[in-house]
């Protein structure tokens, strides 16, 4: 009977035993796959290797945001997509309430600041906190320029990186997965979010479309194009690559040309613009009872909010004049 109750008591240890240990090992496949999928694999040491740039998420998350003010004007005015795709271009891990949210901080504390403490018009107060709303999203398109900017920067490197590895017998989509350990963000981030997405079955060309959704640049809608093009009729792709990275070269030449043809109407359209601006601040120390005229008359507020006006237009017309695309 004790022998009975041994080989029973060994039984249940050794079944407690292999559910607790197939449990882990569930647990952290599950953890492997999620952490793959979100992108947060090897993120930390690749933060201080690779720039400030965040790793590609496969599966996007979605927060609830604290502010629900700030998302029910993104869910009415549909606004979530288009900031979205700003803030996914920009490198920026925020949600789109979290702007809106930075923005309407923005304009209250600009606006009560102002309502308080400036003796102005009470349209100027408006005037000023609706500039300082739209700080944030300035911030944004910044980051986000700078980003594409460096992107095509990078992007001629990596189409002849990718022609030499295929030139040494590699796969085309191996070759994208191996830019993310060649190449810095946020170069590395997007063509391994494309290899992700491949390797998890959405097939090729549906993920170089959507990179070139992610990446708003001529240079990678001509990548993407020549490689549909070649799957579809066939050729040398390393060849291809190879032409349209000198050819990119050759535009990035033709823009610094251009950047040096035009400088000299860039700074004479800044100079303009500033010029009443210094006149204006000038003539409030010299003669502030002149100055004042435009904030406290009707007309002089209808004369300044048409000067500013047509400032802002003569500034917008000599920007596009000095402005070649290339």
């Amino acid at each position: 009977m004790s022998f009975l109750f041994l080989a029973v008591g060994v039984w249940a240890l050794a079944m407690l035993g292999w559910f607790v240990t197939s449990r882990y090992l569930k647990s952290s496949d599950a953890d492997r796959v999620k952490a793959r999928l979100l992108g947060t694999v090897r993120a930390a040491a690749k933060k201080g290797k690779k720039g400030e740039g965040e790793a590609p998420q496969v599966l996007q998350t979605t927060v609830d945001s604290k502010n629900r003010l700030a998302q029910l004007l993104v869910e009415k005015y549909k606004l979530g997509p288009k900031i979205a795709m700003w803030l996914e271009q920009a490198g920026l891990a925020w949600q789109p309430a979290h702007l809106v949210h930075l923005s309407l901080m923005a304009f209250g504390v600009t606006l009560a600041l102002t309502w308080l403490m400036l003796p102005v018009p009470k349209w100027i107060d408006l005037l000023v906190a609706s500039a300082a709303a739209a700080v944030p999203t300035m911030y944004v398109l910044m980051k986000r320029k700078s980003r594409l900017k460096r992107f095509e920067e990078l992007f001629p490197e990596t189409l002849e990186f990718v022609s030499r590895s295929m030139r040494a017998g590699h796969a085309f989509s191996v070759s994208l997965e191996m830019i993310h350990r060649e190449f810095q963000e946020p170069v590395a981030g997007e063509f391994r979010r494309t290899f992700e997405e491949h390797n998890l079955g959405l097939p090729i060309d549906v993920a170089l479309q959507k990179l070139a959704t992610r990446v708003p640049s001529l240079d990678v809608h001509f990548f993407v194009s020549a490689v549909l093009l070649q799957k579809r009729t066939g050729g040398n792709l390393a060849e291809i690559l190879d032409k349209l990275a000198y050819v990119i070269r050759e535009r990035f030449k033709l823009r610094g040309r251009i950047r040096a043809v035009s400088a000299h109407g860039k700074m004479t359209a800044t100079a303009l613009s500033c010029i009443p601006i210094a006149v204006a601040v000038l003539m409030f120390y010299t003669n502030p009872s002149y100055v004042t005229f435009f904030f406290t008359d009707e007309v002089g507020n209808i004369m300044m909010g048409a000067a500013v006006f047509l400032q802002l237009v003569g500034y917008l017309v000599m920007k596009k004049i000095v402005n070649i695309e290339v």
